[in-house]
């Protein structure tokens, strides 16, 4: 008893110690962020307000939760294995094989739940956007090991593709699709061409700059992408030739339906639906293929790849260039969805959500990519009421989700080629 009541004694102090080096550490992050607030006064005079009930509230919930996982799990990281009983339980098995089938269900029922409310048929579209954008950058990232944080570039290359050829040339939404995808891809090659030899953080900053310098074009290149006013009045897709207007020519009257602009909503989330499950499952096919073993290969360990013979060359701009194709499909859909579209729309800061989607989701897998983004942009909207709290719980969340599960949601997969069980030898009894 003595023995027990002296380690716990230690433990105790060490926890209340690290509590309250993160109750500080909270206090000099947040206590001017949360604690003071500006704002415009009478006579447009600045007015400093104190909040120290919020700043309190947060202070305590992190000596709480400091407190609590020194108790329950000591200094350590939280890593998965704390935790392998709990996930290779049998309901945890049973959830797993039902996520695939259920999260296909909900894809397919979304727009009849939600027929009477715009804003989450919107939201839908935009979460299946991301999923297409990240089964992408799979490709690259998840698959081939290449770190690419200039991702939004393709995107930009279709939208504008599919902008500029419609309203120029004419041409339909089902044309241009995979025209603007095969420009995306030639793009994706030449992206390729200058960092074959780089790895690394040296890849990533060269892809980074690709992606800016990309926007800086859209940007100042007025007289043919419009600069900074961008581009509008995109031509909408139609249903087979059939418009979504109030004409006789319509697809209301066609089918003698009460004219409603729900229709051409529902049409877009069954249009980006079906082009995310091209994406699937063409990228699981190529898995399959020598290519996407290639592609694994050289993930794992490049110098062993070429030793070999493997082409890394080819292998690196098959990757760059399937990658950038499904972003260039993905950019003519959010044109035609949007009807405008501009370089704002295309910042840093979409490459950087699409890549933690991926890595939070498991690089790799293609259901931990769908459920980060469901977890990540549904999340997002779930927390909009919060306010300036939206982006504190959101960066919260993904630090938790990385020290939990540090490779992602779903951080195993089966492999893409099993190798054949031996034979049993005649020989044997």
């Amino acid at each position: 008893m003595n023995t027990q009541a002296a380690t716990r004694k230690p433990l105790l102090a060490t926890a209340l110690k690290d509590a309250t080096l993160a109750a500080l550490v909270a206090f000099g992050l947040f206590g001017l962020l949360i604690g003071l607030r500006t704002g415009l006064g009478p006579n447009a005079a600045l007015v400093l307000t104190t909040r120290f009930e919020e700043l309190a509230i947060v202070v305590a919930v992190v000596f709480a939760g400091s407190l609590l996982r020194s108790l329950l799990f000591g200094r350590g990281p939280l890593m998965a294995g704390r935790f392998k009983p709990l996930l290779e339980s049998r309901a945890a098995r049973i959830i797993r094989r039902l996520a695939v089938p259920a999260l296909f269900a909900l894809a397919i029922c979304w727009p009849l739940l939600t027929y009477h409310n715009r804003y989450l048929l919107d939201l839908g579209i935009l979460v299946l956007t991301y999923v297409m954008l990240g089964w992408g950058l799979n490709i690259v990232v998840g698959l081939a090991g290449l770190l690419d944080l200039g991702y939004v570039a393709f995107y930009a290359v279709g939208a504008y593709s599919y902008a500029l050829l419609a309203q120029n040339f004419e041409l339909s939404f089902w044309i241009c699709l995979p025209v603007a995808g095969i420009l995306a891809a030639f793009w994706g090659v030449l992206l390729g061409f200058p960092v074959l030899r780089l790895r690394g953080d040296y890849l990533a900053i060269v892809t980074l700059a690709f992606g800016e310098i990309i926007r800086l074009v859209l940007t100042n290149w007025q007289s043919f992408t419009g600069g900074p006013n961008g581009i509008g009045n995109i031509p909408r897709p139609s249903f087979f030739g059939l418009p979504f207007n109030e004409e006789e020519d319509g697809f209301a009257a066609f089918f003698g339906l009460e004219f409603s602009s729900i229709h051409r909503i529902v049409f877009l989330f069954y249009v980006i639906l079906a082009l995310a499950l091209i994406t699937n499952w063409v990228t699981l096919r190529l898995r399959r293929l020598p290519v996407g073993r290639a592609w694994e290969a050289m993930r794992e360990d490049e110098i062993a790849c070429r030793a070999l013979g493997i082409n890394t060359t080819n292998t690196k701009l098959t990757a760059f260039a399937m990658g950038a194709m499904f972003a260039g499909i993905a950019g003519s859909f959010f044109a035609t969805r949007q009807g405008f579209i501009s370089p704002e729309s295309f910042t840093f800061n979409e490459s950087a959500l699409v890549l933690a989607i991926v890595v939070l989701g498991g690089m790799g897998s293609q259901v931990g990519i769908a459920i980060a983004a469901l977890a990540m942009l549904g999340g997002f909207e779930l927390f909009r009421g919060l306010d300036q709290y939206r982006m504190l719980v959101f960066g919260a969340a993904m630090v938790v989700i990385m020290l939990w599960r540090p490779r992602g949601l779903v951080s195993t997969r089966e492999p893409s080629l099993h190798l054949p069980k031996p034979e049993p030898s005649k020989g044997a009894a």
